[in-house]
């Protein structure tokens, strides 16, 4: 995808990434993110979160599409190329798999009002979905990127549904973990967390998003959307498949995790099979373990029954 005038001046007034995400928390104190990117170019993150917008901006002008993005256009250069004989991608299956997991479970999950974005800051699910009053969402990506799309998206009257709040926590910050608790995130209520875009480019980049969940995830939250498979193929030998090996490495940070086929969820929407040299890996995972909040209330409750059993012990002598 060849990047046009607009998105250039975008790609040079992005920072370089720096080392960064230090966790703040009781089961480590290993660094979150270390994320130098292996040297990659920021405009290299630019390149393929406009070529995702304009898959869904395609989706979007189909006769019969899988969803509606009303706002993605003005992300987009003005003079973007179109294929006229764009044909179902899975891009745009994920897309629709993941708007309705997260219908749903606002739906079905008693109390959930927290939705975590991990993506490339051209996510317009905040403006697009219909999130229930008093819903949370916090967006973390490239800081440039989204406001840029911030401050296009405003231009054209896009607005977050009311009694809903929206923060946004550059991927860049040094401590994500407390920035999104300074933010309101409450780890004894339940979350919903979405990884679709977000830069991963290393296993290690991965293991730190699977920390940040372990840790601030209450009991029962999930965590879905794409990992790129090229990461599991390079760690997977002839012993171990793409399931299991994910199955090892979600245990081993409190969560269950599920692969979902695209081919699957294309029969799902009666569609044919999906088209195109797309290689993600689409996941649905819930956390089995307590938060760190939710450790730190129990931690608190023992405590005050130890001290109230104390003084009743001191009163009877």
């Amino acid at each position: 995808m060849k990047l046009f005038p607009e998105a250039q001046a975008m790609a040079t007034c992005l920072p370089c990434p720096t080392p960064c995400l230090f966790l703040a928390s009781k089961k480590t104190t290993n660094p979150i993110f270390n994320c130098k990117f292996n040297n990659a170019q920021p405009h290299h993150f630019l390149q393929a979160a406009l070529h995702r917008a304009s898959l869904r901006f395609q989706e979007t002008l189909r006769p019969d599409p899988l969803f509606t993005d009303p706002y993605i256009r003005c992300l987009l250069p003005l003079d973007i190329q179109m294929d006229v004989n764009h044909n179902l991608h899975k891009h745009c299956l994920a897309t629709k798999f993941i708007d309705d997991k997260l219908i749903t479970s606002t739906q079905k999950i008693d109390g959930l009002r927290q939705i975590v974005f991990l993506t490339d800051g051209m996510d317009t699910r905040p403006y697009r979905l219909n999130w229930p009053a008093s819903t949370v969402l916090f967006d973390i990506s490239p800081d440039r990127i989204f406001r840029q799309s911030i401050q296009k998206l405003e231009e054209i009257g896009a607005k977050i549904p009311r009694r809903c709040l929206l923060f946004h926590v550059p991927s860049e910050t040094s401590d994500i973990q407390q920035a999104l608790c300074s933010k309101g995130y409450n780890g004894t209520s339940p979350s919903l967390w979405v990884l679709q875009g977000f830069p991963v480019v290393t296993l290690a980049n991965f293991k730190d998003i699977l920390s940040i969940v372990s840790s601030l995830a209450m009991k029962g939250s999930y965590i879905f959307g794409e990992l790129p498979s090229w990461l599991v193929e390079t760690e997977t030998g002839m012993k171990t498949t793409a399931p299991e090996w994910m199955d090892k490495l979600f245990v081993t940070h409190g969560l269950k995790v599920e692969v979902i086929e695209h081919d699957e969820i294309a029969r799902n929407l009666g569609k044919e099979s999906s088209s195109g040299d797309y290689k993600t890996i689409l996941f649905v995972a819930e956390q089995l373990q307590f938060s760190d909040d939710q450790m730190e209330l129990w931690r608190r409750e023992f405590q005050r029954i130890e001290e109230e059993g104390d003084e009743d012990g001191f009163e009877e002598l």
